[in-house]
């Protein structure tokens, strides 16, 4: 009986042990995934207010947070895989994703973001109702040809996402990603036709008025 006693013993030492170190790595990922998510949020804010240089700063933070998150959980299977990591890399992608189609720069690509293609998509498909308010406020300033390019890259990413049908287990969720982004496409397309369907009535109306003026 003591043998077992004593072997219980060196199970539990090495047990917790264990666990101890799983948990202040879990601890440091948690704080680095928050960061992370922080800075992507601001950097897509400063993004809507076309403040790029800002943007990208941000998204350095956000990157450099994910890349030590990533190096931390490293030797941590089961917590690299977790949700919090995910998080933060879909949001990182996100704010990556929204600067480029905003700004006009290249698309960036999932492997040079190193980032989980879960991640990326579903941050893609977050940025698309991104695209949504910066197309409305675009739509203010009263800049069409602009409005359609907007429509047209929200439309390229559910035509991408709709084609992507694999499990849940391994896209993240992106079924329902993608059903968001069908109906803010919906909502889009049809704010954008009454919009424009006003600008061409005043703008028929105004040369009919000056063809009054004329005669």
């Amino acid at each position: 009986m003591a043998r077992t006693t004593s072997k219980l013993d060196s199970i539990g030492e090495k047990v917790c042990s264990y666990f101890s170190v799983e948990d202040s790595a879990r601890e440091k990922g948690l704080r680095l995934s928050r960061d992370s998510i922080r800075f992507s949020a601001n950097a897509i804010r400063a993004v809507h207010r076309g403040e790029f240089d800002q943007a990208r700063d941000l998204i350095k933070s956000s990157q450099a947070n994910v890349e030590e998150m990533s190096r931390t959980l490293a030797d941590h299977g089961e917590l690299s895989h977790g949700g919090f990591v995910h998080n933060a890399q879909k949001e990182y992608a996100e704010a990556c994703i929204t600067l480029a189609l905003v700004s006009g720069d290249d698309l960036p690509d999932p492997d040079n973001l190193a980032i989980s293609y879960a991640a990326y998509l579903n941050g893609l498909g977050e940025a698309a109702g991104e695209l949504r308010r910066h197309l409305l406020d675009t739509l203010r300033d009263g800049y069409i040809d602009r409005c359609e390019e907007i429509l047209g890259a929200m439309d390229d990413i559910y035509s991408l996402l709709v084609t992507i049908d694999f499990h849940d287990a391994l896209t993240a969720g992106l079924r329902r990603t993608t059903d968001m982004v069908r109906g803010v496409l919906g909502r889009t397309r049809g704010d954008f036709t009454v919009a424009l369907r006003q600008s061409q009535l005043e703008q028929k109306l105004e040369a009919f008025g000056d063809k009054l003026d004329r005669d």
